[in-house]
């Protein structure tokens, strides 16, 4: 089942708890988390009060997740970081700050590589090491690359 939510950023943790007492589901995908804030909240001067409806919405996506043993997969977006632009690497990181880091369980930082190749670095988890892998997207599905 695919629902966008009425009104975004405040709507986004209700209307997922409105479609699983209809429905029950196990898995919850949210695209592009950040996206509805970017939109309504531009601006360093309404950053405050965004980073705070962001942790409640996080924090009811927690508590349904927690209730109904439902897993939460969230994507995210990145910008760039002109601090890291002396540092070596990649210079992007991932919109939404502390708070959509302390809420995330496991982070994967994925990225486009040679051709049709996509690179999955492990970015942060409590239980597995940092690691990478190159896969591609076939017909048939996600094919290892390998070394």
């Amino acid at each position: 089942m695919i629902r966008r939510p009425p009104r975004s950023t405040h709507c986004i943790s209700s209307a997922a708890s409105d479609v699983y007492k209809r429905q029950p589901f196990t898995l919850l995908i949210i695209d592009s988390i950040m996206a509805p804030f970017r939109v309504e909240y531009s601006g360093r001067g309404e950053l405050a009060e965004r980073q705070q409806v962001l942790n409640k919405v996080l924090n009811r996506l927690q508590k349904l997740s927690e209730q109904f043993n439902v897993a939460i997969y969230m994507t995210n977006q990145v910008t760039a970081d002109p601090g890291a632009a002396m540092a070596y690497g990649d210079t992007k990181k991932p919109v939404g700050g502390n708070i959509i880091a302390h809420a995330s369980t496991t982070r994967l930082y994925m990225k486009k590589g040679k051709g049709d190749q996509r690179i999955c670095r492990m970015y942060d988890s409590p239980s597995l090491p940092e690691a990478e892998v190159v896969f591609q997207l076939a017909e048939g599905g996600i094919v290892d690359v390998g070394d």
